[in-house]
């Protein structure tokens, strides 16, 4: 029921630092040296100038292996990691005390107990399935089958949601778009080549393994109707870099409009049983995509559709059915997919459960227990240094005229930081969760999520929700709220230390903040004002020249190829490119004013502040994927690999140059007049 494409608008930056390591056993903060960087990780017989993020992480690199239940290893599943077992702590202590834990404990006890409870689940085998298959088996024609796709829970060609609607963002408007696909990007489905081949295969096996274990007839013969269906869709979806066209996606349409685009849908039925039906005009994302999923409905028999709702329902919800299923989803997107070697432990998946399902009250408690005061304090001070910093840049850019400059500084002006958690949190009371029933548990959340979304309707957007908890590892930029949110699991070290050396704060937690600033004007972003409304506050000059640079960074981006035969694409990760850049040279003049109020920075451990600076940046993105989880990210993430998010913004920062005395020769070298400088 989520509109995966409109909350990928909502969420720019999101999936900021989200790199694994494997699982640490304690629960102390992981601080780097004394001062926060981490000497012993470096390779000091790399120049830096060839390599920066091997010289400042290469023996790392060489001593880390990625832990088998991971497909990562990095900083930030140190601190998911961390972050883990602080939520784990908080679900012992209200399984013991309820009461010392406070409200809602129960709720997270029962939860968390029902999805541990692997011997009842056992015990009870597929019998949970009958209520949600019986629903799927009365979906018998065209009209009840469209009530079923409109209702949460159940997969969708066409998902339908909500939010602020980009004219007045004020004000929520519903959306439409492609629905999701099981083996996920488009790509998987249509890529020649071996490799992409024996996904396919592998997928096809996996489909016919899930209706067999739910005892669906003909599983074989099922599975082949539901890959063919899903190929397709895949054929006829908006690739991701398609979808960060805006102009496209943002179509506004009253009922004859959407009549006319994807006729074969009952689209007043769809909008009704989501609950969507007051709003006369919807937003058409992908529309040329629902032309066509509308005449693959019409073409596919009902049979077919109620066995592809089977085969998601059962993919959705396996880890709440038999081990079996659990097993079977993680053999492909864990172990093909992903080249994952084990699943994760139960418990610890319980802990997404949980964040997932009542994120905002553990994460009261999170906050209590693991949120000093004194970091709002630092990162209040981070922040203003960081828009100063950008007002000095946009202020003194010499390719923006006057006209677009005032406008640019008064967006900035407007920028609402959000640090830690927030000031009013959800009430969970009403979200029944029944010891011993975790289908059902699941199912009932994601109707409570549906319902407080629905609750939201025809009353001004409240600008103190937010879309992340607070022991969620990330930051985000909003464009439809022009607001930068850090919550207080990523305010740790080693991201940020508020006793830590300020070069490293700067260089680390520093260049996320610049980094969620510079959303707010790379090339989505900037087409919001500083309220979050969609509209052109450029003059065409500006426009042309702001392009003129971005085409540069599009080129440095699409030569990097860190899997043979697949590169990154510098057009899909254009805009986490730009903040990367930007909020590299915000966080630098950052520093530099922090030195001119607190004193010129000392040599530490024989680096200057500068060299601290970006040695903190190229650590805060130590990390290295398996092969199948940077082929996922390469295909439909609109982030860079980690590698390239340090050396390839590195070598377009001047100060980069001075601070390790880079020159002509080595390999990172780009002459001054080919370096890529926005802000």
């Amino acid at each position: 029921m989520s509109v995966t494409s409109f909350r990928r608008l909502a969420l720019a930056g999101a999936a900021l630092v989200l790199a694994g390591t494997a699982s640490t056993q304690t629960t102390q903060p992981i601080r780097y040296g004394e001062f926060g960087v981490d000497l012993s990780a470096r390779d000091t017989a790399v120049k830096p100038g060839d390599d920066f993020w091997t010289f400042a992480n290469g023996a790392w690199d060489k001593r880390t292996p990625i832990a088998a239940d991971r497909a990562s290893a990095g900083v930030g599943v140190v601190l998911v990691d961390q972050a883990e077992l602080q939520v784990r702590t908080i679900l012992d202590d209200a399984a013991k005390n309820p009461a010392g834990v406070g409200a809602g404990a129960q709720q997270l006890g029962d939860l968390y107990a029902s999805f541990l409870d692997t011997a009842a689940i056992e015990r009870a085998g597929t019998a949970p399935l009958k209520p949600y298959f019986a629903k799927i088996d009365a979906a018998n024609d065209k009209t009840k089958l469209q009530t079923l796709f409109a209702t949460p829970g159940y997969a969708s060609p066409v998902e339908i949601g909500q939010l602020p609607n980009p004219s007045d963002p004020t004000q929520y408007v519903a959306a439409a778009s492609q629905g999701s696909l099981g083996m996920g990007g488009r790509d998987y489905y249509i890529l020649p080549g071996e490799k992409y081949d024996g996904y396919r295969a592998a997928y096809r096996a996996y489909v016919e393994r899930m209706l067999t274990l739910a005892g669906v007839p003909d599983a074989s013969a099922r599975a082949d109707r539901i890959i063919a269906l899903e190929t397709q869709m895949a054929r006829v979806h908006w690739s991701p870099i398609q979808q960060r066209d805006l102009m496209a996606m943002l179509k506004p349409m009253d009922a004859a409009g959407r009549a006319k685009l994807a006729p074969e849908f009952d689209w007043p039925l769809m909008l009704k049983t989501a609950g969507y039906d007051r709003f006369p005009v919807v937003i058409m994302a992908t529309s040329t995509a629902l032309t066509e999923l509308g005449k693959i409905y019409a073409a596919t028999p009902v049979s077919t559709w109620q066995d592809w709702s089977k085969f998601l329902f059962l993919r959705a919800n396996s880890s709440m059915l038999p081990k079996t299923f659990d097993d079977a989803t993680f053999a492909f997107y864990g172990k093909t997919l992903s080249g994952q070697e084990a699943q994760r432990d139960r418990w610890k998946r319980g802990i997404g459960l949980v964040n997932g399902v009542l994120g905002e009250q553990i994460g009261q408690i999170y906050v209590k227990r693991h949120y000093p005061a004194e970091s709002n304090a630092k990162m209040a001070e981070l922040i203003a240094d960081l828009r100063a910093a950008y007002g000095e840049r946009i202020a003194a850019s010499q390719w923006m005229d006057e006209t677009t400059r005032t406008k640019a500084l008064a967006k900035l002006a407007a920028f609402d930081p959000r640090i830690g958690h927030p000031v009013k949190w959800i009430d969970y009371s009403s979200l029944k969760i029944v010891r011993g029933d975790p289908l059902g548990n699941a199912q009932r959340a994601g109707e409570f999520q549906h319902q407080l979304g629905l609750s939201r309707l025809g009353k001004p957007v409240d600008r103190q929700l937010w879309d992340m908890t607070p022991q969620t590892v990330n930051a985000y930029y909003n464009p439809l709220a022009n607001q930068i949110t850090f919550p207080a699991a990523i305010l740790q070290p080693p991201m940020f230390d508020p006793k830590a050396d300020a070069a490293v704060n700067y260089g680390a937690i520093g260049a996320v903040i610049g980094h969620e600033m510079g959303h707010g004007f790379d090339d989505q972003g900037s087409r919001f004002g500083p309220t979050g409304k969609f509209e052109n506050w450029w003059t065409p000059a500006a426009s042309e020249a702001f392009k003129k640079r971005t085409v540069v960074l599009v080129s440095q981006f699409d030569q990097y190829e860190p899997i043979p035969g697949t590169k990154v694409k510098g057009e899909l990760t254009l805009g986490e490119n730009i903040g990367d850049l930007g909020g590299v040279e915000a966080a630098y003049g950052a520093y530099q004013r922090y030195q001119a109020k607190h004193g010129k920075a000392p040599v530490i451990g024989g680096l200057t502040g500068d060299q601290r600076f970006f040695l903190a940046y190229a650590q805060a993105w130590r990390s290295k994927a398996r092969e199948g989880a940077q082929r996922a990210q390469l295909l439909t993430d609109p982030h860079s690999p980690a590698y390239y998010r340090v050396n390839g913004i590195v070598r377009n920062v001047d100060a980069w140059y001075t601070a390790f005395n880079v020159k002509p020769g080595d390999k990172l070298y780009l002459r001054p007049e080919q370096r890529v400088r926005i802000w």
